[in-house]
């Protein structure tokens, strides 16, 4: 007879938590709907208990626009405090909506100090919906949550039968059901029906547990902004960013990684009263190299992190870079 896995789920609201006015409400459910604490959502779907033994952790209701890093703080030390108690879980599964499902996985990987796996999952579609995915993405995820094959790496993304690496994988369609896609290096594996879990690949950039970033003692992350290149930009937002206290600007630039000449000085004046620049691109996909100009300069570049992710390791990695060489070592190595 095999022992059942134990899970605990943490709610954080989302659409996995929203009710619908009626089957067919697929995208007024957010202004209009009922959201459910994380324990009735677990208690709808008995196949979740026949998975695993779940225990539902309540965290926060709140749409996924909402979330902001003092929610990243404190959800990572209460993960901490669940994986360090005498009855800890063989996984965590974290439920939140898609919108920043993303940069909270990103985070996550980059900063909690726990070896046992941790799932991020959410939904497309409301609870009562119409084909709902919400069932299925959570069933999946507790599944991936208390298996041997997600050990060892780092926080993963389960969406859409699919299992993705934290660093990699973006929401890229506003209501599809597989808008989370890995699009430059594709999924680590699959999770299909009976429990089969197949693994294909493992994340090669350094991720959580063992990273050098430790939240323990942090109150408050430095401010970061991100600042658009578009055609005939001026420096406005980037002038406006460092006026409004950003320790670093994240530049989602035109691919490869160019901006305006009017944007150019603005971080050359932003630049000299502090402010660090990363050079990202909007492109989505494929990397920013760091040319000879940019070193010379004093700007990072953020290899392919996309900018929301660029941003978060800036704001992570200055709680302990204290130059532009030792941030631009952290986004070679993260």
């Amino acid at each position: 007879m095999s022992i059942r896995p134990r899970v605990a789920v943490i709610g954080t609201g989302g659409t996995i938590s929203l009710e619908g006015r009626h089957s067919l409400d697929l995208y007024e459910y957010m202004e209009f709907g009922t959201r459910h604490e994380i324990d009735s959502i677990v208690g709808r779907f008995s196949e979740i208990g026949d998975a695993a033994d779940v225990e539902p952790v309540p965290f926060r209701l709140l749409p996924s626009s909402a979330v902001s890093a003092a929610d990243w703080l404190d959800l990572v030390r209460l993960i901490e405090r669940i994986s360090e108690g005498s009855n800890k879980p063989d996984g965590i599964v974290v439920t939140h909506g898609t919108a920043t499902l993303e940069e909270t996985a990103y985070f996550l990987n980059l900063t909690l100090k726990t070896s046992l796996p941790v799932v991020v999952t959410g939904a497309q579609r409301p609870l009562n919906a119409l084909s709902s995915d919400a069932a299925s993405n959570l069933l999946n995820a507790v599944r991936v949550a208390g298996s041997k094959e997600a050990r060892g790496l780092g926080v993963l993304v389960v969406f859409n039968e699919e299992i993705h690496g934290a660093r990699d994988v973006t929401k890229t369609s506003t209501h599809r059901l597989q808008t989370f896609q890995s699009r430059d290096l594709g999924v680590l594996g699959y999770v299909d029906a009976d429990d089969a879990i197949a693994i294909y690949k493992k994340p090669a950039r350094k991720h959580a547990p063992n990273t050098e970033f430790d939240m323990g003692a942090t109150t408050e992350l430095p401010r970061v902004d991100i600042c658009l290149t578009y055609a005939g930009a001026d420096g406005t937002a980037i002038r406006a960013s460092a006026n409004a206290g950003a320790r670093a600007i994240v530049m989602a630039s035109v691919a490869p990684g160019i901006v305006t000449p009017d944007q150019s000085a603005a971080i050359d004046e932003v630049q000299a009263d502090g402010v660090l620049i990363v050079q990202s691109t909007r492109a989505g996909s494929g990397r920013v190299l760091r040319r000879a100009s940019m070193k010379e300069r004093g700007i990072v570049a953020a290899d392919n992190l996309i900018p929301q992710k660029a941003r978060i390791l800036t704001m992570v990695g200055l709680t302990r870079a204290k130059d532009t060489e030792q941030l631009q070592a952290m986004f070679d190595t993260y």
